[in-house]
């Protein structure tokens, strides 16, 4: 869940502004908004994905970051997806993805409008996303977004099942929903 705060920024102060808060926040549209802290549902879905990517990337071409790391979507937007793969070998010290190859949110009931609506125009922008996924939290369903030679589709691929498998063809992996929701 989102909670805007009567608070607008330019992209450069919510950066400095961001750094060592104890709460998570992003920008959106030059406004602050306050995010929530998620269910264990969420931080299990969000943690198997993440590890389920890591052990199937290359680490030298990819890394694979979490919600603690931004994706910098314009001049005055700026998101912290629940996990993301960018590529690997940049500096430390970075506060926003380089060029993200995956975005992926872990949904629930009162972020579903955002991550599945609002969300997706703007990372579908960015000229190096190849891939965007959202999962449900509550059921094996994911719904996926790959860009294709005329860009991304309008309607998402959608998975529902523990039987389904998540083909990541630009990443060349394939990601089984079983292993996102084992018991």
């Amino acid at each position: 869940m989102n909670v805007q705060l009567d608070l607008r920024m330019d992209k450069p102060a919510f950066l400095a502004w961001v750094q060592g808060r104890g709460e998570r926040c992003e920008l959106a549209e030059g406004r602050v908004m306050m995010m929530t802290g998620g269910s264990r549902g969420h931080a299990i879905i969000t943690r198997r994905l993440a590890t389920a990517l890591e052990n199937r990337l290359d680490p030298d071409r990819w890394i694979v970051l979490t919600s603690d790391f931004g994706v910098d979507l314009g001049p005055s937007t700026v998101r912290y997806p629940d996990v993301l793969v960018d590529v690997a070998g940049e500096p430390f010290g970075d506060l926003t993805a380089t060029a993200p190859i995956l975005v992926a949110e872990v949904i629930s009931p009162s972020s579903a409008s955002d991550d599945l609506a609002e969300k997706p125009p703007e990372y579908f922008q960015l000229p190096s996303l190849s891939v965007y996924v959202v999962l449900a939290q509550d059921e094996a369903k994911a719904w996926v977004w790959i860009r294709g030679s005329a860009g991304f589709p309008l309607e998402p691929d959608v998975l529902r099942g523990t039987g389904e498998v998540i083909r990541l063809t630009p990443l060349d992996i394939e990601v089984p929903l079983s292993e996102i929701y084992s018991a």
